[in-house]
């Protein structure tokens, strides 16, 4: 086989596979929406001009578009404090600083949130693998993801972008 017919099943073969890649449902963000799961609709809801109005371009494509903001540079990343953290879009409290550690990640991270009901877990296949996404039950903000490589007593790490928080309390 000639080098240029080599070179025109590997350019042919790269197009195919990144339109597969383009189109396949697993690598597609996951969206979301303004209802659970269930159908139920959240407690707190507005329209997306209202949640503009209300949140910076950050925080509005993190909690209301479901983005991820970039590793190591959020303001509660490397954050001491004694109190809570809530909710950005609705003052839900979701997380206690004393259960927030040291992950390594790049985000802040927590073991436990405050209590069972103020977050919902789904499913998320997006990027090209399964994780467990993390929300606020009372409004549906993107929270981060939770991981199953935390420390004791839970074993849990509630990986969560700091644009999706706000504390409450005293900083150390």
């Amino acid at each position: 086989m000639s080098l240029m017919r080599v070179v025109m099943v590997l350019v042919v073969a790269a197009v195919v596979l990144a339109c597969l890649a383009a189109c396949c449902p697993c690598n597609q963000p996951s969206g979301l929406t303004r209802e659970r799961e269930n159908g139920m609709a959240y407690e707190v809801t507005k329209s997306e001009a209202e949640w503009r109005a209300q949140l910076t371009p950050e925080q509005y494509r993190v909690t209301r578009e479901g983005d991820t903001e970039r590793p190591f540079t959020g303001e509660y990343y490397q954050f001491k404090g004694d109190g809570e953290f809530v909710c950005i879009c609705c003052g839900q409290p979701l997380f206690d600083s004393d259960t927030k550690y040291e992950s390594g990640s790049g985000w802040p991270s927590f073991w436990q949130p405050v209590d069972g009901e103020c977050i919902e877990e789904l499913e998320d296949r997006s990027h090209g693998m399964v994780r467990t996404e993390v929300r606020c039950s009372r409004c549906g903000a993107h929270l981060g993801h939770v991981f199953t490589d935390g420390p004791k007593p839970t074993g849990l790490r509630y990986c969560i972008n700091s644009v999706s928080l706000l504390f409450k309390g005293e900083k150390k």
